[in-house]
């Protein structure tokens, strides 16, 4: 995989909360390092999993001021910087760039729908002409159930052929196997990374490079077993049951609503119940939710 420009096991990050509802900076600082520590090649913060959209272009620069201060990698880092605005995702992707932090997560301006491929194309042109900067390494994100706007093949070749030093990987996270095989098949040495758990033996086999997930704020070891030992028939049991880990985790992650069940996983783990907290509109389990996920859970511990 050393053709890929970037490859790995990545968290999609959690984001905790304080009690006021404001980002707790040393609680995120310590997830960070716990996700490196269990394996996690790098952690890819203010993402989906990480509520970004319900944080404040402010609130964004801080949490990732507070990881590179903490001692976090800076090239361990991959922060989402996609948002509606293009001056706003020039803002934030020169801010993590100032801070020494070269790979961002970049969704496409997602507020209106139907739009073209052709003005997708201007509208990550435009960024990237305008950030200028040669050491920037760019994942498109691709979550079209979440967004509204997919990413059509042809559009992200059209983007590597203008920007083949920048727009290196793409984060599929629609769950589509077959379109995942389609970007290794049209793109030769493009990053494809999982977004979805389940899909990281599989799309190892067919060539990608690896996943960016929210499971991996709970079971990180398994999903490096996997990533390890995918070609290596030796440990071809240890990875079968890696991944049949992983799915049981990412199950009980998606028997209620996906986010806030991931957070309060997470304080099971951990014995945190300030995990629990979630930004409005999301709202933490309810106290029989919770009930059943922490039976559930400690079956699975």
């Amino acid at each position: 995989m050393s053709h890929h420009r970037i490859t790995g096991v990545y968290s999609a990050a959690a984001t905790p909360l304080t009690a006021d509802n404001t980002p707790d900076l040393a609680l995120f600082t310590d997830h960070c390092r716990q996700l490196l520590a269990e394996g996690c090649h790098g952690v890819a913060l203010l993402g989906t999993t990480g509520e970004a959209n319900s944080f404040s272009g402010a609130e964004r620069r801080t949490i990732l001021e507070a990881a590179v201060k903490a001692g976090i990698p800076a090239d361990r880092l991959l922060p989402g910087t996609g948002v509606v605005a293009i001056p706003e995702t020039v803002e934030l992707t020169r801010h993590a760039l100032s801070l020494g932090v070269t790979k961002v997560v970049m969704l496409p301006p997602f507020y209106y729908k139907g739009v073209s491929d052709d003005g997708l194309f201007a509208a990550y042109s435009q960024v990237l002409e305008k950030v200028a900067d040669t050491r920037l390494q760019v994942i498109l994100y691709h979550i079209p159930q979440v967004s509204g706007i997919p990413l059509s093949v042809p559009l992200i070749g059209r983007l590597i052929a203008a920007f083949p030093e920048t727009v290196v990987g793409i984060k599929e996270s629609a769950g589509d196997f077959n379109n995942m095989q389609a970007i290794i098949a049209a793109h030769p040495g493009f990053s494809v990374l999982a977004g979805a758990d389940p899909l990281l033996l599989p799309l190892m086999k067919a060539g990608g490079a690896g996943c960016i997930t929210a499971t991996s704020n709970l079971v990180a070891d398994s999903l490096r077993t996997i990533y390890d030992h995918v070609h290596d028939e030796a440990r071809a049991a240890d990875v079968e049951a890696a991944q049949a880990r992983i799915n049981a985790y990412r199950t009980l992650s998606n028997s209620y609503v996906q986010i806030p069940t991931i957070k309060a996983m997470v304080g099971l783990k951990t014995g945190n119940s300030a995990w629990k907290r979630t930004r409005a509109p999301l709202m933490p389990l309810n106290g029989a939710d919770y009930a059943a996920l922490a039976e559930s859970y400690a079956k699975l511990s």
